[in-house]
């Protein structure tokens, strides 16, 4: 049973405690996550820990806390600046990164996987994939076959269809869709319910600019 603790007790920390309780219902004993208790300073206890009524307590902050060997923590932020700060905070501490995937992702053996990802329920990946580090992949993703995935991206509903290369720190908003062999940059933001058919560079919004709705249609 690996032992664990989560960094923040916001609506990811509460996700993310959900999951792994369901999960544990599906996997034998060696398998299952023991969660310990949460990080996080004092004064979010009031503003997220009892709002989402988390029973495991708060062992600490990020300053403070000592970091057990055999602790590994997962990191349950979706802030992607802020998570990387947390990141960078706690390399230097030398902690061990959790990657959690739920035991419903169907994820084939070919898939190259780094550390601290979280995968969601329901989400399915392709054969002869590659994700880095500190990804987020939400419910009902998917990633499909020979796709190329930095570090730090968050995906949140979305679909990567095959031959995608993305690299570093994206925001992929709710059902978002990337058709295949495109290239995809870093730090870019991709906006709910967009398609991307074209590749994009660095640091790029993509959105609807015009949004239109039809009131009512004349006999």
């Amino acid at each position: 049973m690996k032992k664990i603790v989560i960094i923040g007790t916001g609506a990811v920390a509460a996700e993310l405690t959900s999951y792994i309780e369901d999960n544990n219902k599906f996997v034998e004993s060696q398998f299952q996550i023991d969660l310990l208790g949460y990080i996080d300073y004092d004064y979010n206890i009031e503003k997220y820990w009892k709002k989402y009524k988390l029973q495991k307590p708060v062992l600490g902050d990020i300053d403070n806390y000592n970091f057990e060997e055999d602790v590994e923590v997962l990191i349950g932020i979706s802030d992607i600046k802020f998570r990387n700060e947390i990141i960078s905070r706690l390399e230097i501490k030398e902690v061990t990164f959790f990657q959690f995937i739920h035991s419903s992702v169907i994820i084939p053996d070919t898939i190259r996987l780094g550390k601290g990802n979280i995968i969601y329920p329901f989400c399915i990946i392709g054969p002869n994939t590659e994700i880095g580090d500190f990804n987020m992949v939400t419910s009902y993703s998917f990633i499909s076959h020979d796709c190329v995935i930095g570090n730090g991206n968050f995906f949140s509903t979305t679909g990567i269809a095959g031959r995608v290369s993305i690299g570093d720190d994206n925001f992929f908003g709710i059902r978002s869709t990337v058709i295949p062999n495109i290239t995809i940059g870093s730090q870019n933001m991709i906006q709910a319910g967009m398609m991307v058919d074209k590749s994009i560079k660095d640091a790029t919004t993509v959105f609807y600019r015009y949004k239109e709705s039809i009131l009512a249609i004349p006999k």
